[in-house]
């Protein structure tokens, strides 16, 4: 009987163990997906001032390839964005840093969770919160012809043209500029 007792108890404490491994788990995979989520929202702040220059600069001039091939000089707040998504998901910003990955401009966010594992039996499993980072980049989808009386532009396979004096596009951000996760 003492044995029986024994063994139930053994598999009562192994239960509660993973559930403290699971409880872990869970706030580590929240914890990345607050990550990824703050880093592709500063990336896509900087798209959508990308794709909003690109607009404004048609018809002044070259000014509008900066902005398509995502030279120009930006100046939105990407970091807030990442510190709104962030604390969406219910995590707080730690770190937001603006990047440069194989020549693609995008940001890095590390963030902190402000839930966590609860009470656990393991020790020192108790009340733990999860660190994650993500970083994501903005990548040009476009290539142009300099020598067009009219702007040709093929993204991605897809051509658009484009006459300067008349700018009535049917163009999504997301059409020129692709925002994704790295490393």
């Amino acid at each position: 009987m003492i044995l029986y007792g024994a063994v139930i108890a053994g598999l009562l404490f192994l239960a509660f163990a993973f559930f403290a491994v699971a409880q872990a788990g869970t706030v580590r995979n929240g914890a990345q997906s607050a990550a990824d989520a703050a880093a592709l929202a500063a990336a896509q702040d900087d798209r959508d001032e990308l794709f909003d220059g690109f607009l404004d600069d048609l018809g002044n001039g070259d000014d509008w390839q900066d902005w398509l091939d995502g030279i120009a000089s930006l100046t939105g707040d990407g970091c807030g964005e990442a510190e709104y998504f962030a604390g969406r998901n219910r995590s707080d910003v730690l770190e937001c840093d603006a990047v440069t990955q194989d020549g693609d401009d995008g940001y890095t966010v590390k963030i902190r969770t402000r839930f966590d594992t609860g009470d656990s039996i393991v020790p020192g499993a108790d009340n733990k919160k999860a660190q994650a980072s993500a970083t994501a980049v903005i990548k040009p989808r476009c290539e142009f012809d300099d020598d067009a009386e009219l702007i040709e532009i093929t993204c991605d396979g897809e051509d658009f043209t484009i006459d300067p004096d008349d700018i009535d596009l049917d163009l999504k951000p997301s059409d020129l500029f692709s925002v994704v996760l790295v490393g």
